[in-house]
């Protein structure tokens, strides 16, 4: 269960004519909560405001986003050490049609929920994937950003029930590789890495930039550029990153299957370095 502040007061509903309601107009992130503390805090702040800029809204100051959260720690029920927050923006209420009010008020929520826990086995052997059907469509103003219409996502997510299956992997239409419905993805070749560019569509996650940071802070050649399906079955090894649960090696993928890599070994202890710390040691 989530439970729900606006302006620092629980609630549990909004208005019928909020724009999110109506067409997904706005934006949010989902925020790992441990020990307290809003892990990657700065990276969220700096998604949220840069996807608002390209839909032309106002973003909340960055005390203003803290004050929030603050309060909804305060009062949630799950407790503030360790859950998951979900920041919302929305565009507000307006009149019916496309058209945004003149004078649009942002509406900002925060809900904060039990976090997941994965087990060791996730972190240890590794996890399974498969291809979705469900294709990305191409649409570069929207690409990278974390909008609230997840349609995509909801159809790929639901081609499968089988919890076997950790995670389904996205194509555009032009079939590149390009995500995971939750997760972005990493390929390894040889000592190199690769992770699929996200100019056209799919998220770029928070995770995923730290890992990149991490990367070139330590010298390891990471390429950022288009995937074929065919080079992920050539690949070495494969990983997904996510922000809550961190990095997760693959182990299959239909019937493609990796091992982990010594180079995913050592970007995990990096990982945990920097204070992302799950999964066993």
């Amino acid at each position: 269960m989530t439970e729900w502040f606006l302006d620092g007061r629980p609630c549990d509903t909004i208005p019928a004519d909020d724009r999110a309601v109506q067409y997904g107009d706005g934006l949010f992130e989902t925020v790992a909560i441990r020990d307290g503390e809003p892990r990657l805090w700065d990276f969220h702040v700096e998604r949220l405001r840069t996807g608002a800029a390209r839909l032309g809204l106002e973003a909340p100051a960055e005390s203003t986003l803290r004050a929030g959260l603050a309060a909804a720690l305060e009062q949630a029920r799950p407790g503030g050490a360790r859950c998951l927050a979900k920041i919302v923006l929305t565009a507000g209420t307006g009149p019916r049609g496309y058209a945004r009010s003149p004078s649009v008020q942002t509406t900002l929520l925060t809900g904060i929920s039990d976090a997941a826990v994965l087990s060791a086995s996730c972190y240890r052997d590794g996890v399974e994937l498969r291809i979705c059907h469900t294709r990305l469509a191409i649409q570069p103003q929207l690409a990278g950003m974390k909008t609230l219409n997840r349609l995509e996502q909801v159809l790929a997510r639901n081609e499968w029930s089988d919890d076997v299956v950790f995670e389904g992997l996205t194509l555009d239409t032009a079939d590149r590789v390009i995500c995971g419905t939750m997760s972005n993805l990493f390929l390894i070749t040889g000592q190199e890495l690769v992770t699929p560019a996200l100019t056209r569509c799919g998220v770029a996650g928070v995770m995923r930039r730290h890992v990149l940071t991490l990367l070139d802070s330590a010298g390891i050649v990471c390429s950022v550029r288009d995937v074929g399906v065919d080079e992920l079955w050539s690949s070495d090894g494969v990983f997904i990153s996510n922000s809550q649960f961190g990095i997760l090696p693959v182990r299959r993928c239909g019937e493609h299957t990796w091992p982990a890599r010594e180079v995913f070994h050592r970007l995990a202890a990096m990982v945990r370095a920097s204070g992302v710390v799950e999964g066993p040691a």
